[in-house]
């Protein structure tokens, strides 16, 4: 599980050619120029190549011609998650690539512990013990979704740590819906739904230090490239997965980008104090506040009408007896009318 890390900064020897390369658009460029424009030895420029080669870049080299890039890979490279990354914070400060990880929170609590800075983004491939809330299993493929957490330090209470889902969902509600075109609805607290059917999940969890939080880490699995039949028996209806919905493949770098753009945006926000703004619009994206749910948490069953989502995003559910239950947490049940 070793870790490719990549900060901001000057652009290196490999970066630097494959940037040349690229803006040859696919044209071959002499080795000669190469070495001039990027002042390196011919030996040097074979050495990038082949790592370059490694990362999954397909390069065609002709002893007369030179170098012409083909085709860049579908991998979450940091190089490529960079490229045209519009975003302040998050994903401008170090990123920790693995081709598979037990799974990427459990990596970015580490890091974090160890002083990782807010913004850092952690990514992965594969995640072999992928995991959603309560203890689930979060199904993980290499190569068909993505798997990514993000840490961040913001000056919370414990008690709104909860906020960060919130707001998160709603990043990635926008996000996709902008990027896909398609319907999505986000049912609290932490999935993301099209058709009805689950497309991404959040996972929010916190460290503390003396009872104030220290630090959040925020993951999203998100279904990219996942057949329907690829998917365990037990997902295939609850499920879907971007390539069920549009009926093609679709890049996963673009809709990186734009889940790191809207989460920057959206956190900057939160961080100015506008989490009215942000609730307001999660409101607009899911239809929970009036229905008629059960919740099902610790062994017990809640049934009634959803009153509100508090300012701290905890769910007001009113009893048929009248009585008002504040829900942290739980599994919904939309029930009939």
């Amino acid at each position: 599980m070793r870790a490719t890390m990549v900060f901001q900064r000057a652009m290196n020897t490999k970066e630097r050619l494959l940037q040349y390369l690229k803006e040859e658009q696919g044209q071959f460029v002499s080795g000669e120029k190469v070495s001039t424009r990027l002042a390196i030895s011919r030996s040097a420029i074979w050495k990038q190549i082949s790592r370059l080669k490694e990362e999954g870049y397909e390069i065609e080299s002709s002893p007369r011609k030179g170098y012409a890039l083909r085709r860049i890979p579908d991998c979450l490279l940091a190089g490529e998650i960079r490229e045209g990354l519009n975003s302040r914070l998050i994903g401008q400060g170090p990123i920790f690539h693995f081709q598979e990880t037990d799974n990427t929170n459990n990596q970015a609590k580490t890091l974090a512990y160890e002083g990782a800075p807010e913004g850092a983004l952690v990514i992965a491939e594969g995640q072999s013990q992928g995991r959603g809330r309560r203890g689930r299993t979060w199904f993980s493929p290499s190569g068909q979704g993505i798997y990514a957490t993000v840490i961040l330090r913001p000056s919370l209470s414990l008690s709104e740590a909860p906020k960060l889902t919130l707001m998160t969902a709603v990043a990635t509600a926008e996000a996709l819906e902008s990027r896909t075109g398609l319907p999505i609805r986000i049912k609290w607290p932490n999935d993301i739904l099209v058709n009805g059917r689950k497309l991404a999940g959040i996972l929010t969890e916190i460290g503390t230090e003396m009872d104030l939080l220290d630090f959040a880490v925020i993951g999203l699995g998100l279904n990219v490239n996942i057949p329907k039949e690829s998917f365990p028996p037990d997902l295939r209806t609850p499920a879907t997965s971007l390539l069920i919905e549009k009926g093609e493949p679709y890049p996963r770098i673009p809709l990186l980008q734009a889940w790191l753009e809207a989460l920057d945006q959206t956190y900057t926000l939160f961080c100015r104090g506008n989490f009215d703004h942000i609730l307001s619009r999660w409101k607009i994206l899911t239809d929970i506040v009036g229905s008629r749910i059960a919740v099902d948490l610790s062994g017990r069953r809640y049934t009634g009408v959803v009153q509100e989502v508090d300012e701290n995003g905890v769910l007001i559910l009113k009893e048929p007896d009248g009585t008002l239950q504040r829900i942290f947490s739980g599994d919904v049940t939309l029930l009939m009318a």
